[in-house]
């Protein structure tokens, strides 16, 4: 088993700190030996595709992690970690927020999302377009769902070596995370996260205004998806 990159959780622990940012070391496939380390180093924030594979890991693990779920969510999977998810990024429907709110008034709790904004030019991502969430803000869609709160927005840019656009995609989902804040969210200080960047592209999202990066590869290493857990 290799080991997590010390040196690069305290770089990228330093640079999160100068820009305000919060890091999640995403730990998916990676053994929960791994994923001590990165605790042993400093991380609180891990990030998981699976909810399954979270479960697996958790009773494992310090109960002091925040456990974020950033991979597509399905809707039945949700009551499994509604009891303790720290931060749900990956909202991308109508139908999954009334999930999770449903699950989290069962567990009596709120529960901070995020919405997922499609910005990429792959088609197999996910997410809301951009006239789709001002359509559901418009009318109000999100107001009677009293046990989540929406922290912000997250995206995903397109898996491409041409910097050029990934700078374009994050500062226009930078710039239409302002405007819905300040539409639709200005009384609401928790909407204040905007969660893009990953191992190959977060210095870019960082200088585009990100303040939540989700970093996998660069502290654990290339995955291996032969392996299950």
């Amino acid at each position: 088993m290799s080991a997590v990159n010390i040196e690069i959780i305290k770089e990228l622990s330093n640079l999160c700190a100068a820009k305000d940012a919060t890091l999640i070391a995403v730990s998916k496939t990676k053994p929960v030996e791994l994923l001590q380390q990165a605790y042993d180093a400093g991380i609180r924030d891990f990030g998981e595709n699976k909810v399954q594979e979270m479960e697996n890991k958790r009773g494992s693990l310090p109960n002091y992690i925040r456990w974020h779920l950033i991979g597509h969510l399905q809707t039945n999977k949700v009551k499994y970690i509604a009891p303790y998810v720290h931060l749900i990024h990956s909202v991308d429907s109508l139908s999954l927020a009334y999930e999770i709110n449903k699950q989290a008034q069962k567990n009596n709790r709120i529960i901070p999302i995020l919405l997922e904004i499609f910005i990429a030019a792959e088609t197999n991502k996910f997410g809301f377009s951009e006239e789709e969430l001002i359509d559901h803000l418009d009318i109000d869609a999100f107001a009677g769902l009293k046990n989540i709160e929406i922290h912000g927005l997250m995206g995903m840019a397109t898996f491409t070596s041409n910097t050029l656009v990934i700078h374009r995609e994050f500062a226009g989902l930078k710039q239409f995370f302002d405007k819905v804040k300040a539409t639709y969210f200005s009384d609401k200080p928790y909407f204040n996260t905007l969660s893009m960047g990953m191992s190959g592209d977060y210095r870019i999202a960082l200088e585009e205004g990100s303040n939540m990066i989700r970093v996998g590869s660069a502290i654990f290493g290339e995955r291996d998806y032969s392996k299950k857990l």
